[in-house]
């Protein structure tokens, strides 16, 4: 499959970069480009929520934003799938162009702003899910409230394996605010009431300061959420940066995410005390950098822009890589090597 993303990438690339999108989650949804079956390496396997991952390799939020490409997406190789982000009422988001290719830098940069089709649509595909590990990203409104997430959840929880409130998109004025330490706990003890038993995940900035880290944890730890996601894309842009598009507007994603977002990724791990499930999110793309997510605290890692640089196949190469590695040093399992790093 790689073979074939590189002889149709260039075409792909002349294209504006959201056509582009539409045209993959269209071709996945409509089964124009499915992986093949493969045996998931047992080595992989692994047990969080109380669900049974074939691999702790997931698809990021942002790529099937209206569950529309979910089975097409597992077949790829993922050991689950993150649809979403998803608001209660339709939504346009922001104006085009909102979505960039940093070519040299190997990034992207977006400011969609929650572009939805709805809650009501999204709820309508997530019943005739297929199998295999699901979770739903949930987010607001430009000109809603708090109780948008609540819609979401008590929507979703008994569709989801497990739930996001997003509260770190840069694109949704007001959003980030959230993450502070009152409102993020007001916030979580509302939908802790509603999602029923379903895994609660909130997924975080990677912009916030040593202060702010601190109070998200020792929230998270005293709310009773199951996990955090660590984390979104980031308003900051490196000096590294080459792109002529390096000064848009929005999120950077990529890989001049990786190392700020794995660096944050370890001090979560470390705040929590390894006591609240780590999601590792930022910059994969090879089975070296999702075993450097595991190892800083990560129990499963999710990415999306190395779809857009090196095709789908690249979730089977990071696959087996992971598995090499581990074997290589000595782990029996991924859950071994959780935290190693941090050691």
């Amino acid at each position: 499959m790689s073979r074939f993303y590189g002889l149709i990438r260039p075409a792909l690339f002349a294209l504006p970069a959201e056509t582009a999108h539409r045209l993959a989650v269209f071709a996945l949804a409509n089964r124009l480009v499915r992986g093949h079956a493969r045996d998931h390496d047992p080595i992989l396997a692994c047990r969080v929520w109380g669900l049974n991952f074939p691999n702790p390799i997931g698809l990021a939020a942002g790529f099937d934003k209206d569950a529309r490409a979910l089975s097409g997406a597992l077949s790829l190789g993922f050991g689950f799938v993150e649809a979403g982000t998803v608001t209660p009422l339709p939504q346009k988001g922001n104006p085009t162009p909102r979505l960039f290719r940093l070519e040299e830098d190997e990034a992207v940069i977006n400011r969609l702003g929650f572009n939805s089709g709805g809650l009501e649509a999204f709820e309508r595909r997530m019943q005739h899910r297929p199998r295999g590990i699901v979770g739903a990203n949930v987010g607001r409104n430009k000109d809603g409230t708090e109780g948008d997430f609540e819609r979401g959840v008590v929507a979703l929880a008994p569709r989801a394996d497990y739930l996001v409130v997003n509260v770190s998109s840069p694109n949704t004025p007001g959003l980030r605010a959230l993450q502070q330490r009152d409102a993020l706990a007001a916030l979580i003890a509302r939908l802790t009431a509603a999602r029923g038993t379903t895994p609660l995940l909130v997924k975080v900035a990677p912009d916030l300061s040593p202060q702010e880290r601190a109070d998200v944890a020792e929230v998270a730890l005293a709310s009773g959420i199951d996990g955090l996601i660590v984390g979104n894309t980031t308003i900051a842009r490196p000096s590294t940066l080459r792109s002529r598009h390096r000064g848009e507007a929005g999120g950077l994603s990529g890989k001049p995410l990786f190392a700020p977002s794995t660096e944050m990724l370890a001090d979560f791990h470390r705040l929590t005390r390894g006591r609240i499930v780590l999601v590792g999110c930022g910059g994969v793309a090879s089975g070296a950098d999702a075993y450097a997510k595991i190892r800083a605290g990560a129990s499963l890692v999710q990415l999306y822009t190395a779809m857009v640089y090196r095709g789908p196949g690249v979730v089977t190469e990071i696959a087996r890589d992971l598995a090499s590695l581990l074997r290589r040093d000595g782990f029996n399992s991924v859950s071994e090597a959780v935290g190693a790093g941090n050691k």
